[in-house]
Parts: structure tokens; C-alpha cells; sequence
């Protein structure tokens, strides 16, 4: 237990986005389920706020608050790999760097994040975006189990046959909604050997260049093989000035990856690296360009047409502006979907906008705090333009100034989800400023 007092507070209290700046009552660092039980018991006795912490990672802040209790389940990271059964189970606090590394070691790979410090059960909680989604499936749609301590610090089981429909609602809204997710079971995906990893830069992009890469871009992305995803981000930045990178996974050869990626290669002035290698090793050099932590403010939303030129001149204009104030870097980011993420039905999970074609993103990152709010006026009134051509949020993107966020997050499902909200936290135990109500 870390309070105020406590040395270890200062640290203890910060968020992976050091731009949230907030001062929990207390954190608890859970060991086992029990002591998940016992603090979520103290807060609801105690009328104290509980906020549930697995990485840290929460765009918004969402898993710490004002005199809160943070219940942080960093200490709950055992893993057990069934290789009979090809599944795995993990505890709430299990990040990517240590769970991509332990199946790495009997060869498989997993639909998972790009982070390694990121959690997997908030990930996958949320739906979950990476670069196996579009062969893999999201990180939501490989879950099998979920165990939850509920408002009244009972454990329950929640699966296909037990609870069946708080595991409906788990897989894409589970995040902090219903109760202290302590473990997860993920069926596993078939092993693999190699896979290709490659990047595309394009430096000092003109505004044209940007158009004509997404202009392939959501042309490409509609119609290429399941086997390849990509995101890439175009930026404005301080060290750096205005260019494209893109990187992505190709579970197949670099030949073949090659001739996927020729729209791209086409593009003037583009530079590429393509590697055969060890997923693991694919994902460690993904996993390294991380920095230990960052300022900035970002959301995305979901793409699900194409564009027209003018409205693709509209995307990029936000990438030429002039950087707010304080600001080192801002973008325009796209996170491919489509493949096995379509192949689920919208009603089938939590997770809404199946019909994706991608993730559009806007983000401003800055150094010192004193330039805050000149990157969320930025984000705030660029992000009025994506509004208006997309349809719906990405919820581990969140945003604090999303109007109508449960339809916005959660669209149709919206009515279910509040049934099995009431159901299962009848008293709003876990809340948080954009929870289900």
C-alpha cells in the first residue's frame, strides 16, 4: 500500500502519459486475487473512488484519480502456456514484453500491441489493435476466460457457458467496467517460425506525397492479403520536419511481402527495409522504439469508406500546420483493420465497429507540461475535422472530449451493455469519467 507519505509515492502515482498529473488516496499493489478482493471491499466500505490499474497505459488517465484508490495488478504477472490445449492464461498485470517473450519460447505468436510496457488484459479488454490483427484476429477475439472480482469482491468466472453475458461484454468494453479483471485465457494461434517485418520512409514528404500515400492506403488496405497489416504515421516534427513512416508484419516471405507492398514502393522518394526474421525478433525491434514514458495528447476513429481527394487534402493540411506551441511533434497516424477483424459480427462481441476499414489517429506530443493546453486546443479543433469523416471511437484511443461517448465507443451494443452493467455492478462501483452507465 503506497500513500501520500510514502517515498515511493511520487513515482508510484505517475501514469505512462505523464501529461496526467493526478493524486490517488492510496495505490494497492495487489499479489493475488485476495488482495484484489480486500481492496475493492475497503473502497466500496470506505465510499473511496477505485480506479484499476493493469499498465498503466490509459490514454485519458483513466486507471488513477483524485483521492481515489488505485488497485494496480502490475505484481499479478504469472503466465501458464497449456501446449496441449494451445492456450494461455494470464494475470491482470502481464505486459506484452514479458508475454511476448515467454510464448516465443515454444514458438507462437500472439494477436497483441506494439508496446511492451502496455497490459495485456487492458489491451485486449479493448478490443486490441496490432500488427496480426488482420490475420490474427483482434486481441479481444482470441479471449477464451476472463476471472473478475466483482463490486462485492466475489470471483467470478466469465466465459461462453458461465456468465455468458458479462463475456459478451468483456471482449471490447471490459476495461474498468465491471469489476477487477485478475486473469484472461487467450486461445493460441498456430506457431510460426519467421515472419517478414519492413518499413517505408518517405522523407520531407510534400503535401502531395502525403495525399497519394493515402489515397493507396485506403485503397490497399481494403483489398491486400490478411497476412499483412501496417500502420504509418505522418508526421510533423520538430527534429525531424515533415515525413511518412510506415512499418508493419508479413506473416509470409519477403518476396511475396514485396509484391504487396509495390503500390507503396512506387511513391517518389521512398526508402524501405524488409527483414526475415523470428517474430519475436520482429517484435523486440518494434517494441524498442518505445520511449519509458511520454507527454501528449491522441484519439482515434474509425474509417470505414474511402476519401476523396478534398477530403484527403483536409487530413493533410492538419499534418502541415504549424506545430502548437511547445509541441515536438504531431501526426496524423492510420492503424490498418479489415481481414479476421471483419470476420466477427458486430453484435458478436462488445467491440462495435467490425465494418473498419482503419484507425484514423490525431496526436501532439510535447516536453514540458507548460505547453499543455496549447497541444489540447490543437487536437481539440483538428480533431472536429475526423469527426465529421469517421464513424465511431476506438476506445483504448479514448477521449475526454468525446460527445456522446458510449454510442460513439460502443455504437448499437450501447443498450446490452447497460443490462449487463447493472447486472453485474448494480451500484457503479467502477466508474471513471467515460465508463458505461
Amino acid at each position: 500500500m503506497i500513500t501520500p507519505n510514502n517515498p515511493k509515492y511520487e513515482l508510484a502515482r505517475q501514469e505512462w502519459n505523464r501529461s496526467i498529473q493526478k493524486f490517488p488516496l492510496v495505490i494497492a499493489y495487489c499479489e493475488d486475487y485476495y488482495d484484489v478482493s480486500n481492496a475493492v471491499c475497503w473502497a466500496v466500505e470506505n465510499n473511496v473512488d477505485i480506479r484499476i490499474r493493469s499498465g498503466g497505459h490509459n490514454y485519458e488517465g483513466y486507471s488513477t484519480g483524485n483521492k481515489a484508490m488505485v488497485i494496480d495488478l502490475s505484481l499479478m504477472n504469472k503466465i501458464k502456456i497449456d501446449s496441449c490445449n494451445n492456450t494461455v492464461k494470464i494475470q491482470g498485470g502481464v505486459n506484452f514484453g514479458k508475454l511476448y517473450n515467454t510464448l516465443a519460447t515454444q514458438g507462437y505468436p500472439f494477436p497483441g500491441g506494439t508496446c511492451p510496457t502496455v497490459a495485456a488484459s487492458g489491451y485486449s479488454l479493448g478490443g486490441g489493435w496490432g500488427y496480426s490483427s488482420r490475420y490474427l484476429g483482434l486481441g479481444c477475439d482470441s479471449i477464451i476466460e476472463v476471472e473478475i472480482i466483482d463490486y462485492e469482491g466475489d470471483l467470478l468466472v466469465a466465459n461462453d457457458y458461465i456468465h455468458s453475458d458479462l463475456f459478451w461484454a468483456l471482449r471490447g468494453a471490459g476495461g474498468g467496467n465491471f469489476g477487477v479483471v485478475v486473469s484472461i485465457t487467450f486461445k493460441l494461434p498456430p506457431k510460426v517460425d519467421k515472419v517478414t517485418f519492413f518499413e517505408i520512409t518517405y522523407p520531407n514528404s510534400s503535401p502531395q506525397t502525403q495525399i497519394e500515400f493515402l489515397n493507396i492506403w485506403q485503397k490497399w488496405i481494403v483489398s491486400t492479403d490478411r497476412k499483412i497489416n501496417m500502420n504509418a504515421y505522418l508526421y510533423n516534427s520538430e527534429s525531424d520536419g515533415i515525413y511518412i513512416y510506415a512499418r508493419g508484419i508479413y506473416y509470409g516471405i519477403p518476396d511475396n511481402a514485396r509484391e504487396l507492398l509495390y503500390p507503396f514502393f512506387n511513391i517518389y522518394s521512398s526508402y524501405s527495409n524488409i527483414e526475415y526474421l523470428p517474430f519475436i525478433e520482429a517484435i523486440n525491434i518494434i517494441a524498442a522504439s518505445y520511449p519509458p514514458y511520454e507527454k501528449f495528447k491522441t484519439t482515434g476513429r474509425f474509417s470505414t469508406r474511402y476519401y476523396s481527394c478534398f477530403e484527403l487534402e483536409g487530413i493533410v493540411d492538419i499534418v502541415n500546420q504549424k506545430r502548437p506551441k511547445g509541441s515536438i511533434l504531431t501526426s496524423i497516424n492510420v492503424y490498418g483493420l479489415g481481414g479476421k477483424t471483419k470476420d466477427v459480427g458486430k453484435f458478436d462481441t462488445a467491440f462495435y465497429y467490425r465494418n473498419a476499414n482503419y484507425i484514423l489517429a490525431i496526436q501532439s506530443v510535447w516536453e514540458d507540461n507548460e505547453y499543455k493546453e496549447y497541444s489540447l486546443k490543437w487536437v481539440e479543433e483538428n480533431f472536429k475535422y475526423l469527426y465529421c469523416i469517421t464513424e465511431g471511437s476506438y476506445i483504448n484511443f479514448p477521449y475526454l472530449e468525446l460527445p456522446y461517448y458510449q454510442c460513439n465507443y460502443f455504437g448499437e451494443n450501447v443498450p446490452r451493455l447497460k443490462c449487463v452493467k447493472h447486472k453485474y455492478d448494480p451500484c457503479n462501483t467502477f466508474n471513471f469519467p467515460q465508463s458505461i452507465r
